[in-house]
């Protein structure tokens, strides 16, 4: 398929979903009656409305990130409540403690290409204070006696806590003298994956305890653009709170195994024989592969998370019909609609941020799209009628499982803020294509 014609039918299948209506209800899940957002700063929950034991003057949430062998590298504030050093009888001093205050370890750790963790710092008095672990932060705030307690233990205790959604993150107090909170774990992106909403209570002395969960969303495979190597293994999953944050480390680890997937194919291409001009393409993806990791990790990190390095085993070399079925699912299917989604991001993306930076992947996604309609039309010329046979069917069972998974409702800041279809979009969309290239 030459360029102007995919793109001419891109531009039709995007007129054509202005007319499906964007849905962003939930779907299912707990009774939310009763239940208030969470109180926020920059995506995190905020360090206001606390009535620790012993007040302090100031409370600040701090972020830090060390490589896996705990080398320090980086820390950020999340987001502070009161006057730093606001008793202190020496307040130069104090403050010079306080912004030299780090701290190796904390609570709610997860490590992926890096590790992460978080912790309290306080000032009282002269005292300068890092609350380092679950235990210490307890022992802080004392009686959970505010909603907005609740929500920090909970998010110490490693439960996702949307700031948007209220089927991801909201809090309200029950009959036991304690809090509910909702919260969720994992994430839905790539096979295998499931984001689940779970309802927590939170018990006046600070115990964090699950009453029941249930699956909000399972992994779309189309989440991202990029072309998924054989071989690459299945990643632990994203610690992150906002869901923005999720789907961008999860898209830069994908982009990541795109990389060696590009390599791969054109290593691929020159055992067979295919013209050079396929080969040098198959390197100028993965180099911008490279960009689109770059770009993808940034808003990951921008939103709070950190994305996994991909690990992908080494394994020899294909046959010309492997690489052709592989092609003719993860090109000609999967990188072509997800092409196709990085155009509608690059126009309804409310952050202006991720616009631009789909604006540039989903251009050079086309081209990646182009060179797998291409290396589809090269290998058919070479195999058997049978194994053609085989390549159409497998594109028929990839678009039904597309149209399955296009189905499941993203999380809401996704279609705002990230611009990823809603499922009647999607829908209309994988329609568009299905009638012009799969039929």
């Amino acid at each position: 398929m030459d360029s102007p014609l995919l793109r001419r039918l891109f531009s039709r299948a995007l007129r054509a979903s202005l007319a499906s209506p964007l849905v962003l209800a939930g779907c299912g899940g707990a009774d939310l009656t009763g239940y208030s957002a969470l109180a926020c700063d920059d995506g995190f929950p905020t360090v206001s409305g606390l009535s620790p034991t012993v007040p302090p003057d100031f409370v600040q949430l701090r972020s830090i990130s060390t490589d896996w062998g705990g080398s320090f590298f980086d820390e950020a504030r999340r987001g502070s409540s009161g006057t730093a050093c606001g008793t202190a009888s020496d307040k130069a001093a104090c403050e010079s403690a306080l912004s030299n205050l780090s701290s190796p370890t904390g609570f709610r750790s997860f490590c992926e290409q890096t590790c992460s963790a978080y912790y309290i710092a306080t000032t009282r008095g002269d005292e300068v204070t890092a609350h380092t672990t679950l235990e210490a932060l307890k022992g802080f705030l004392g009686s959970i006696d505010t909603a907005q307690e609740a929500a920090l233990l909970a998010f110490a205790s490693k439960y996702d806590l949307s700031c948007r959604d209220l089927a991801r993150g909201a809090v309200r107090a029950n009959d036991k003298g304690g809090f509910n909170v909702i919260g969720t774990t994992g994430y839905a992106c790539g096979p295998n994956t499931a984001l689940t909403q779970h309802v927590l209570e939170v018990s006046a002395s600070g115990e964090v305890k699950e009453v029941s969960s249930h699956i909000l969303e399972r992994g779309r495979s189309n989440c991202v653009v990029g072309r998924r190597p054989v071989g690459l293994r299945a990643s632990d999953g994203v610690a992150c709170v906002d869901a923005l944050g999720r789907h961008f480390a999860s898209a830069a680890h994908l982009e990541a195994a795109s990389i060696k997937a590009f390599l791969r194919l054109r290593e691929e291409l020159a055992l067979h024989g295919a013209d050079v001009a396929l080969q040098d393409a198959a390197l100028v993806s993965a180099l911008e592969e490279v960009m689109h990791t770059d770009v993808s990790t940034r808003l990951a990190r921008r939103f709070g998370a950190t994305p996994q390095r991909p690990e992908v085993a080494e394994l020899p070399l294909r046959s010309l019909f492997e690489v052709a079925l592989e092609n003719a699912v993860e090109g000609c299917v999967r990188e072509t609609f997800g092409a196709l989604v990085g155009h509608h991001q690059a126009l309804h993306a409310r952050d202006a941020e991720v616009r631009e930076a789909m604006t540039r992947i989903a251009e050079d996604e086309t081209r990646h799209a182009e060179l797998s309609w291409a290396i589809d039309r090269w290998a058919r010329q070479q195999l058997t009628a049978a194994e053609c046979a085989t390549l159409r069917e497998a594109q028929r069972e990839a678009v039904a499982t597309l149209r399955e998974e296009v189905a499941l409702l993203p999380d809401a800041a996704l279609v705002t803020e990230a611009g990823i279809p809603a499922p009647e979009v999607a829908a209309s969309l994988l329609a568009t294509l299905e009638q012009e290239l799969w039929a």
